[in-house]
């Protein structure tokens, strides 16, 4: 059976001053409960509780402790997080509110990952914060929770150590922050499609460790996104392949639903299930553990767009037989 990985302490809270971003901080709770309406008592068995944070351990599988050092100035968090007003804040206002739950969130990634190792095809009901990098912060992304979710497998001998990671994202950001994490790693490689028009459009390095480059702008119709993604993933994919993919992860931001104020794209609510259902279904009809993380989504209805993919990606994982 597939897994979804939740908990409550995913959600971010903080006076009201989560409401000054644009990014809904307690989505996961809310995608929760429309999940919990829609499978009732079998949830239960759907679940798994990442049970704590990350540790400090953990994020130095990544990160330098400088940087975990950094994030006790407010100052600086308040700009990763783009949110001046929480440089007012204590740092361990801030900590307890903001970077404890994102903590647990990464913890959560990591517990994903090694289920879908398990199981074949796992949900963590957040994470994807594909901006964060070894040694910076910026796009409301502070833990590389993609990243040490590898370096924990790898340490902890769950895969290979030159086991092939595929990486897909399909948020509207180019994820730039997993490009340096990833930089000198020629085990993990990187399909991307992406507005190539708005941030971090600059980060040029970023962009050229993409292995598969997909840059679309906000005049790319839904027929032609979908049509670049049926075009360019399973290639990408059957080139990726050539030995045994141990891990796939997927980043499946809604922020390219038309209307969203930072993705600037065109995209419908259907074509957004649909888009779940083609990436996971290419990784999983070839037989590729796969984890789905959730990244970015800046509209209302973002949790609504989140439960409706999981929902049809537990379904059909279900009716595929599930369990490997």
């Amino acid at each position: 059976m597939p897994r979804i990985v939740y908990s409550r302490h995913y959600n971010i809270g903080f006076f009201g001053l989560e409401r000054l971003h644009p990014f809904d901080s307690r989505k996961y709770g809310r995608a929760w409960k429309l999940l919990r309406q829609h499978f009732g008592s079998s949830l239960s068995q759907l679940h798994a509780d990442p049970n704590r944070a990350a540790s400090r351990d953990e994020l130095t599988l990544v990160h330098s402790p400088e940087y975990l050092t950094r994030l006790s100035d407010p100052k600086y968090v308040a700009g990763a997080l783009e949110i001046p007003l929480i440089r007012h804040l204590p740092s361990w206002v801030i900590d307890r509110h903001v970077l404890r739950p994102m903590r647990w969130a990464t913890r959560g990634t990591i517990v994903a990952a090694n289920e879908a190792l398990i199981h074949g095809f796992t949900v963590n009901l957040s994470g994807g914060y594909h901006h964060a990098k070894p040694d910076h912060g910026e796009g409301f992304s502070i833990y590389s929770d993609i990243g040490i979710a590898v370096a924990s497998l790898r340490a902890e001998q769950h895969i290979a150590e030159d086991a092939r990671i595929a990486y897909i994202d399909t948020d509207a950001h180019q994820g730039n922050g997993v490009c340096h994490t990833f930089m000198n790693d020629n085990r993990v490689f990187i399909f991307d499609i992406f507005n190539a028009r708005i941030y971090p459009m600059f980060d040029v390095d970023a962009r050229k460790r993409i292995d598969c480059d997909v840059g679309i702008t906000n005049t790319t119709s839904e027929a032609e996104y979908l049509g670049e993604l049926r075009d360019r993933l399973p290639g990408f994919l059957d080139s990726v392949g050539r030995s045994p993919i141990g891990l796939a992860i997927y980043n499946a931001g809604t922020d390219v639903i038309a209307g969203d104020p930072l993705g600037k794209l065109n995209i419908s609510a259907a074509a957004i299930r649909e888009r779940d259902l083609f990436v996971v279904g290419e990784l999983r009809r070839r037989d590729i553990p796969t984890v789905m993380v959730l990244s970015g989504g800046y509209t209302k209805q973002s949790f609504k767009l989140v439960a409706d993919s999981v929902i049809g990606l537990v379904e059909m994982e279900i009716a595929a037989g599930g369990e490997t």
